[in-house]
């Protein structure tokens, strides 16, 4: 075999040992895309997560009318939390415990204070997230090596877009002079449709690339005890300044609608989005949300006997390392600006998905052309070879 025959032969096996590599990309970018929507999905399926209102003119009741009602529907539960979801036609995500010991997250309908379900265990949204995010594998000691797995993945993906911008030369013609032919076969169609989805979706590529490759590093960096966290040490309420009921027990705390003024007080425009209640009689209470700036919480923690505002972790408060690294993950999945935003993920996740298969096809079937090619050249040279040296005994015979 020639020199240039076994270079061929190399890169086709080079170019079939890629076909997992992208098959898998594959998968990744279909269940990301399916779990940017994987809350809506299960809405969808479960009557239980809905905020239905009684009436047109029902107002949302207040964090102390849901504890209230919580309260009288179940005297022994003991609320640990509340979170308001971004779109309103969700229920309230209350986080509860019971004398039993068991704690789970109920759904509270936000205008009526009903429990209308309890929250599975392990549902759609969390399966199509975990298969996504790690690949199922279990964390045992550390990240799981599924999440190493699946955020490698965004080096492939960064450096063909890289790659796809060298090659496609002039490639911002495309936003002015879009090209999709229909009707001159299947290698033209997907060999167009994979370049116009491409210019389409770079500051899309380009994001689910970044902040995967910041998935990486944050792994790595978990897992060899780096941290670039300026976060406080959590508060305590000293145990003298605890105030006591005549009974000795801790004092009545104050009231969720005070302590969430408080907070707005001290961060303007504040979005109260969810609340943690003291776990202790020596913890603080936490109130948080987004503000003017979406990508990132905000949180006071107070004193649940005075109203004091022990902390704040305010935007200002994050290094500009933390400011970067903290909004990788909403711009990852889209969790940030309600629904609209999130089918804006969901619609170019489909083109992204539809651009690794249709380079798929254009790829497989490109390989699969010239490997038999390479097996017809393969199989013609002995026959050549074969004949060459029949003819040459012929005639030294008839010499």
């Amino acid at each position: 075999m020639s020199k240039k025959s076994r270079s061929k032969l190399w890169f086709l096996v080079h170019s079939w040992l890629a076909l997992p590599i992208w098959f898998f990309v594959l998968i990744v970018c279909v269940t990301g895309t399916l779990a940017v929507v994987s809350q809506e999905i299960v809405w969808l399926a479960n009557p239980q997560m809905r905020a239905s209102q009684p009436s047109d003119d029902a107002p949302l009741l207040s964090y102390d009318q849901i504890i209230a009602a919580i309260k009288k529907a179940e005297p022994n539960t003991l609320v640990e939390g509340i979170s308001r979801p971004d779109e309103s036609h969700f229920a309230l995500d209350v986080s509860v415990s019971y004398p039993d010991g068991r704690s789970v997250t109920v759904y509270v309908n936000p205008y009526s204070g009903v429990i209308q379900g309890t929250a599975p265990q392990f549902n759609f949204q969390a399966f199509t997230r975990a298969l996504h995010g790690w690949w199922l594998v279990p964390f045992t000691n550390g990240y799981s090596w599924g999440w190493y797995l699946v955020s490698f993945l965004s080096l492939p993906l960064l450096a063909s877009l890289v790659t796809g911008l060298v090659v496609y030369k002039k490639f911002w013609k495309g936003f002015f002079r879009p090209t999709l032919r229909i009707r001159h076969g299947a290698r033209i169609f997907w060999g167009d449709f994979h370049r116009l989805s491409g210019i389409w979706s770079i500051w899309f590529i380009a994001v689910i690339s970044v902040t995967s490759t910041w998935f990486l590093i944050e792994a790595f960096m978990f897992d060899n005890q780096i941290s670039i966290s300026t976060a406080p040490v959590a508060l305590v309420v000293p145990r003298e300044s605890v105030p006591l009921s005549a009974e000795g027990s801790p004092a009545p705390m104050i009231s969720l609608e005070t302590a969430i003024q408080e907070a707005k007080e001290r961060i303007p425009g504040l979005d109260d989005s969810f609340v943690s209640l003291p776990a202790n009689a020596y913890s603080y209470l936490t109130v948080g949300g987004r503000s003017w700036y979406p990508l990132m919480f905000q949180t006071a923690d107070i004193n649940p006997y005075n109203g004091d505002i022990g902390a704040t972790r305010l935007l200002s408060d994050r290094s500009g390392l933390e400011l970067v690294t903290e909004s990788m993950r909403p711009l990852h999945t889209g969790d940030f600006g309600g629904l609209w935003i999130k089918l804006i993920w969901f619609f170019f996740g489909l083109i992204l998905s539809m651009m690794v298969l249709s380079g798929l096809l254009i790829w497989t079937k490109r390989t699969a052309l010239a490997t038999a090619n390479a097996l017809k050249r393969s199989t013609k040279r002995p026959r050549n070879e074969t004949a060459a040296a029949t003819r040459g005994e012929t005639t030294e015979v008839s010499q």
